[in-house]
């Protein structure tokens, strides 16, 4: 694969992202109904071992849901979990984007450098702000881990409600071990 045809692609991805958005606004002036969109990120899960894109494990939930809905078949992703969640939720490479790599596990040489500074930056178009310009009610739950200071939460990228892990490898509950 030439590196012109992940620029393609990408570009492709964000203008899909962009469509979708668009045809939410039309069907608000339209029609008082629009799609519900719920997008499911799982970190260690394979493309191959959901049912609906033919794995051995049953999730007959999941491929329902996917069955009466769109799904991804070419996404890119990378070797840690926070570089992928910022390119599905910004649409963009990840270096792009502010997560070049996972926070922690980045040299000392990459430190301040563009592309790498650790969070989900403000300098790309977040999905859950353009959700929610569209009339729609965003909310995520489970592990953020895309910044963690105030001005980088998920409710500054566009989610209405948040019940998140701001850091990566935490707990909900006070006993959990200090990672």
């Amino acid at each position: 694969m030439k590196p012109g045809d992940i620029t393609a692609r990408l570009f492709f991805l964000s203008l899909l992202m962009l469509a979708v958005v668009a045809a939410g606004l039309r069907a608000e002036e339209s029609a008082p109904a629009r799609p519900n969109v719920l997008l499911i990120m799982a970190d260690d899960l394979g493309f191959s071992d959901l049912g609906c894109y033919g794995g051995e494990i049953r999730t007959p939930n999941i491929d329902g849901l996917a069955g009466g809905g769109l799904r991804f078949t070419s996404f890119y992703t990378a070797a840690t979990c926070s570089p992928p969640r910022a390119m599905l939720l910004s649409g963009v490479d990840h270096h792009r984007a502010g997560l070049g790599g996972m926070v922690g596990l980045m040299g000392d040489d990459l430190e301040g450098q563009i592309g790498y500074e650790g969070y989900l930056n403000a300098h790309v178009f977040h999905l859950p702000a353009l959700l929610r310009e569209a009339g729609y009610h965003t909310s995520i739950a489970g592990k953020w881990h895309l910044g963690q200071a105030a001005d980088q939460s998920p409710t500054t990228r566009g989610f209405n409600r948040s019940f998140v892990l701001l850091p990566g490898a935490a707990s909900h509950f006070e006993d959990a071990a200090p990672v």
